[in-house]
């Protein structure tokens, strides 16, 4: 069994809905595993679940089955791929799940916790917004990656996340991700807007993880509820992801002693590039 302290968590999260961050999430897990880390996809979107709608899948049970106390969390996971790529299905409909008491919850981390010790990554596809259960899966991962597009609705929206993090969890380090652009030089410019107003308003100082170009294959591959990395592992947006990917393992390989001094879940430092 892998020491669960050498558990990278990342929780992926936006303040907008619809720029593509359930899409990244899951393909950021495969990127990782096709390099050897076995990962742990969990749907943080406790009440509008879509990572089993990306993938096709139809699970049995999700994370309000996990709430019981008689349920283990491998009864939950479900096997994406062989070799260690799992995901921990959410429910839908189920709005107790959004903003969870502090009961609920320690519940809940309790149960994760102990099975993400048997991967090298645990990622969590947060809901969109501020709630408090956002919030606080947030302030708990070791990174977090803010997904903007260049929209300004887009920007706005991620700011504010950045703004409730840091104010209200005293969190500082944060990673921002710029998705759908044409080129790097878009990305570039909205990254350095989002940077300027974190900077002159907040006193943070965000680092980009990378960008993701516009790709027809990513709408393709949804509709064919399959991972971008598994239906055109070549396109320039599956590219990125797999640069973003080596970005990550390398931050685990140089961190691994300072990762296995933390618990999975629990405000760490930002990733250098």
């Amino acid at each position: 069994m892998i020491n669960p302290n050498k558990t990278l968590s990342l929780a992926v999260m936006s303040g907008k809905g619809g720029v593509g961050k359930t899409n990244i999430s899951l393909n950021i897990g495969y990127a990782l595993h096709q390099a050897g880390l076995k990962s742990l996809l969990m749907d943080c979107d406790l009440g509008l679940a879509n990572l089993d709608v990306l993938l096709g899948i139809a699970p049995e049970k999700n994370l309000q089955d996990l709430l019981k106390h008689d349920t283990a969390t491998s009864e939950v996971a479900v096997a994406v791929e062989p070799g260690g790529l799992d995901v921990l299905p959410a429910a839908s409909g189920v709005p107790e799940l959004v903003d969870m008491d502090e009961d609920m919850q320690n519940v809940l981390l309790e149960k994760i916790v102990g099975l993400a010790g048997n991967y090298n990554a645990l990622i969590l596809d947060l809901g969109a917004g501020i709630s408090r259960t956002v919030m606080t899966f947030a302030a708990m991962s070791q990174l977090r990656v803010v997904v903007v597009t260049p929209e300004p609705t887009s920007l706005t929206d991620g700011y504010a996340v950045i703004k409730v993090l840091a104010t209200e969890h005293r969190v500082r380090d944060f990673l921002v991700l710029v998705n759908r652009v044409e080129s790097k030089q878009e990305a570039d410019k909205t990254f350095s807007r989002l940077a300027e107003a974190c900077q002159a308003f907040l006193g943070i100082e965000i680092q980009k993880l990378g960008h993701i170009r516009e790709d027809r294959h990513v709408a393709e591959a949804v509709r064919r509820q399959k991972a971008l990395l598994a239906y055109a592992p070549s396109c320039p947006a599956a590219q990125d992801i797999v640069a973003m990917a080596r970005l990550l393992r390398r931050y685990r390989k140089e961190n691994a002693d300072a990762i296995g001094a933390r618990p999975v879940l629990k405000q760490f430092s930002v990733l250098k590039s």
